[in-house]
């Protein structure tokens, strides 16, 4: 147990102190648990343990600064069970409360707040006669760093207030936001490994300028102590906090029920990923605030909040090999492969490493058995962010010369390695033709990469336009091919014949194009023929066309063999036409032409992808996420926090579905 508590004090170190973690958050809580186990089993709790400790220490170059009142811990529930048996503690003291005290107004039943839990670095700011005139870390709680010049960068913090009576102590959180943390990663000699070490190693800084150029924000959601001020409830003090100019996150939800707070802990659980900030949890509270002041705290927590923790994102785990895949492209990118490790509900095994550039600048060139952090983000392949411990050294991880897959020496293009046997190495021509086939692109249905595989092996099929020479004794042979499936094949092969030009171009597979681009050429010239023929000073003058796509685009279409393609498949009867020839005069009389617009929430008579794509007909720019640059949000049921955030930012919103479609030109 001693020794336990000392790994955990040591851990507590690198984290709060340091913050260089050297372990994951979800692994220093399992070291935890099993500690608070052992302390429970056998009665005895060390000096030295740190279940008797809030957390850190404060570092020698920050002038220490003692707070006003105490800045808790939450106790943590790890499921809805936890949550529940939690709600149960809270009720039976209420219940103890008003018995003890029956001459008193009883304590109300129970309604719930339930808030985000973010993972920045957690400020608590004093603020006298109107003036900020403090900010701190939460350091152990009592004492923090004082860290007034790094938190004075924060634009969204208020120098000044409204209120002017007195001193009080308002708590927040320092944040990154993940838009930032990819911005700044662009251009840094050293690539943050995550926002939150970003936002804590920014506030921890001795060099201001530094904690600046991250471009912190920060959230608050409490006041721990006041002179003067008293709330009834926590939306009192929310809403003063909202007059006084501090930031308050969008999110907020009140509850009577513990149920609905529940269902509402897993529906903020699935909207993880629509947020630009980092979450690890949810926070619930109870509203009222003579109830909170009556029931009190524990040694570490108080009685009436609970933190809801989410399944780690993140964690460290060994970076065992590399291996090196070929793309459509002929791009070559390195596959780690990792020690098992549970992440996001999922055993992961192969991370991303995106390119040489990005291992050169992680430092990860000699990494290979060593201890690596790993983030999983929606449900894209999780990525390596970094050595755990960047001292250590590992094994070298050798770049290719040769292509893997055909043995042509590689071409090192910017960060990315390539192999320019376009015709002849195989993962590239069975990407290829997979692609071809693909929904967004020919939507030939029961088409799959085995498929392609057995074609390409059968010697049957080593270009696109091969799938329009086949026939029912091509097919019947192959593996898993029935008579069935040979006839469906055939007839989606042939209904494919009739896709429109955008979908066409998409299937090509262009350099440097994708679907909104090819959409916007078979938009703008109508017709193939049009396209094949556009110089490319021509195309330099659409919309989101640069010298590189344009010179792709021509360079494409010049080569021989891909003019050969395209005619051996329109003599195979591909029509590949525009579908709406009178676009360019339509879309000039749209409210969309020239705008940005963003999807969100569920669409009742289409779908976001259908939404989106007669937006790009109509001359619309369809974005992923809200900003100042946006002209309209289209929100649908449960809209989430683009919604919030339009409103936030006075964005037109469209939220009339039937309106929607007459703007659209669906409806007369």
């Amino acid at each position: 147990m001693r020794e336990l508590a000392g790994e955990l004090a040591v851990h507590n170190y690198n984290y709060y102190t340091l913050d260089k973690p050297v372990i994951s958050d979800a692994e220093y809580d399992r070291l935890y648990d099993e500690l608070i186990r052992l302390e429970q089993e056998s009665g005895v709790v060390l000096p030295e343990s740190p279940s008797l400790r809030v957390g850190g220490d404060v570092l020698k170059g920050f002038d220490p600064h003692r707070h006003r009142a105490r800045l808790w811990s939450l106790d943590k529930a790890k499921d809805e069970d936890g949550v529940r048996a939690w709600n149960q503690r809270l009720l039976r003291a209420i219940g103890d409360y008003n018995a003890k005290h029956p001459d008193e107004e009883p304590l109300p039943d129970p309604s719930y707040v339930v808030e985000l839990k973010f993972d920045g670095l957690t400020l608590n700011l004093t603020y006298e006669n109107g003036r900020l005139v403090q900010a701190a870390t939460r350091g152990n709680g009592t004492v923090g760093e004082s860290i007034m010049a790094q938190v004075k960068t924060i634009r969204s913090i208020p120098l000044t207030i409204p209120y002017r009576e007195g001193l009080f102590e308002v708590q927040g959180e320092g944040l990154m936001f993940l838009s930032v943390l990819e911005a700044y990663n662009k251009t840094a000699a050293e690539p943050l490994k995550n926002a939150r070490n970003g936002a804590a190693g920014a506030l921890r800084n001795l060099n201001p300028k530094v904690t600046a150029e991250r471009r912190l924000d920060a959230f608050f959601y409490n006041i721990g102590y006041a002179d003067e001020l008293e709330f009834s409830t926590h939306e009192e003090m929310i809403g003063f906090l909202r007059d006084n100019r501090f930031k308050v996150n969008p999110y907020l939800a009140y509850f009577s029920g513990i149920e609905d707070v529940i269902t509402e802990l897993h529906q903020i659980a699935v909207r993880r990923p629509e947020f630009d900030y980092l979450i690890d949890g949810a926070v619930v509270k109870v509203t009222d605030m003579r109830t909170r002041a009556a029931i009190g705290y524990t040694d570490k927590f108080p009685r009436w909040a609970v933190a809801f923790k989410f399944e780690a994102e993140e964690s460290t785990t060994v970076l065992e090999s590399v291996s090196w895949n070929v793309g459509r492209t002929g791009k070559v990118t390195p596959l780690a492969r990792v020690e098992p490790v549970e992440l996001a509900g999922v055993t992961v095994q192969n991370c991303t490493l995106n390119n040489t550039g990005d291992i050169e600048r992680k430092g990860l060139k000699h990494a290979l058995g060593t201890r690596v952090f790993i983030r999983r983000s929606n449900d894209v392949i999780p990525e390596i962010l970094g050595k755990a411990d960047e001292e250590e050294q590992g094994e070298e991880i050798v770049y290719p010369e040769a292509c893997p897959a055909c043995g042509t020496p590689l071409v090192q293009r910017g960060a990315h390695l390539f192999c320019d046997n376009r015709l002849g190495c195989k993962p590239q021509i069975i990407a290829r033709i997979t692609h071809f086939a693909s929904r967004d692109a020919m939507d030939i249905e029961t088409f799959s990469v085995m498929t392609a595989d057995q074609l390409y092996e059968s010697g049957r099929v080593s270009d696109p336009a091969d799938l329009y020479d086949l026939g029912y004794d091509d097919l019947i042979g192959l593996e898993r091919f029935g008579d069935k499936k040979a006839r469906n094949l055939l007839d989606a092969l042939e209904k494919s014949k009739e896709r429109d030009l955008a979908s066409f171009l998409n299937a090509l597979g262009i350099p440097n194009t994708g679907k909104a681009t090819t959409r916007m050429l078979a938009d703008h010239y109508g017709s193939l023929d049009a396209i094949m023929a556009a110089p490319a000073e021509e195309l330099t003058e659409l919309p989101d066309v640069g010298g590189i796509v344009a010179e792709s685009i021509t360079a494409f279409f010049q080569e021989p063999v891909i003019q050969e393609s395209i005619r051996r498949m329109r003599d195979k009867g591909v029509r590949a036409e525009a579908d709406r020839p009178t676009l360019a005069a339509e879309a000039a009389d749209s409210p969309f032409s020239g705008k940005t617009v963003v999807l969100t929430g569920t669409l009742a008579t289409m779908t976001r992808d259908e939404a989106g794509k007669r937006l790009e007909q109509l001359g619309a720019k369809v974005a992923g996420s809200v900003s100042k640059k946006t002209d309209f949000v289209i929100a649908g049921e449960s809209a989430g926090s683009k919604l919030v955030k339009a409103r936030d930012l006075g964005v037109a919103i469209i939220e009339d579905e039937q309106e929607l479609r007459r703007l659209l030109g669906l409806e007369g």
